[in-house]
């Protein structure tokens, strides 16, 4: 029988877990509401009964969870996630090995993603990669020759926190002018309420900048001027490849990578200018229940 592995994407909103066989197709997946208000006792016993019920028909070797930061990748625990509340220094990993006798991992979200869209996806055949999701907030996870990067203590590509203009806005526990703070939705909708007075998210705002609202377009103009900082600033420190964007803003790609590349050009050597690749996903949300399974399978295999 072929070697299947188990990818659990553990989110603040949705839990969904999938078994992936080694060319990194999904052979099956469900989801269910996290219900993150329950405490974690309760979304890991309901994680393990859907890991059990998802891999009735297969032998899996290895289980990897893709969680939100901040976690420790090593020992398997779940520090802090702001959207997890109640979530203090949980030893996950242990737990769901204990109970399911399967080799159990933990990785970072972002960094799931990153590697799922680097074997499978965006960044397939390439020799690095940096994957980067904006949405709510902004992540990243950054793959060199097929390998995740996670770093020393596991921060590695948490590009969220880069400050982008000191002594700029402040959001949640991230430094003030932060990238988080400036080119996330949750600062794209942050704007369009102050200055507009929307209350329609980040959505709002680009629909309006398609029907030609200046106040709109400022807004989104803004956003994409730090994103094309931050991403000159990675490019400059490691020269991945390509880029690879997720995430839900990223719903508005076509209005946002042709500004984004030009931008971009902008703040790079001049001998980068033109070369900086910046692709879209191809994964979608598969991207980190592949990842995750695909991690939990290097784990176990060196």
């Amino acid at each position: 029988m072929e070697n299947v592995y188990i990818g659990v994407d553990l989110g603040g909103t949705n839990l969904r877990v999938g078994i992936v066989d080694q060319k990194g197709q999904m052979l099956n997946v469900k989801q269910i509401p996290t219900d993150a208000e329950t405490g974690y006792e309760s979304i890991i016993k309901r994680m393990i009964a859907l890991i059990k019920d998802v891999k009735k028909a297969y032998s899996a070797v290895s289980i990897g969870i893709g969680s939100p930061g901040p976690l420790n990748p090593f020992d398997g625990i779940v520090v802090a996630p702001p959207n997890l509340p109640g979530w203090k220094d949980v030893p996950i990993t242990s737990i769901v090995q204990e109970e399911l006798n399967i080799p159990t991992f933990l990785v970072n979200d972002a960094d799931a993603a990153a590697l799922g869209e680097a074997l499978f996806g965006a960044g397939k055949k390439r020799s690095s990669s940096f994957y980067i999701t904006v949405s709510t907030g902004i992540g990243g996870g950054y793959v060199q020759d097929d390998r995740l990067i996670q770093g020393e203590h596991g921060y590695s590509a948490e590009i969220g926190n880069m400050i982008i203009k000191p002594g700029g806005q402040k959001h949640a526990n991230m430094n003030a002018g932060s990238l988080e703070a400036l080119a996330s939705g949750t600062s794209i909708a942050r704007e369009g309420q102050a200055r507009m007075g929307i209350t329609g998210g980040a959505e709002e705002v680009f629909q309006l900048a398609e029907e030609g609202n200046e106040e709109a377009i400022f807004i989104i103009d803004e956003a994409i001027d730090a994103l094309a900082i931050g991403i000159a600033n990675l490019a400059h420190s490691v020269d991945p490849a390509v880029f690879i964007l997720g995430g839900g803003v990223m719903q508005a790609k076509e209005m946002i990578l042709p500004l984004l590349k030009e931008k971009v050009n902008q703040y790079v050597y001049e001998g980068l200018r033109g070369k900086i690749e910046i692709e879209p996903v191809q994964l979608d949300d598969k991207a980190g229940i592949i990842g995750a399974a695909m991690h939990g399978r290097r784990m176990v295999e060196q």
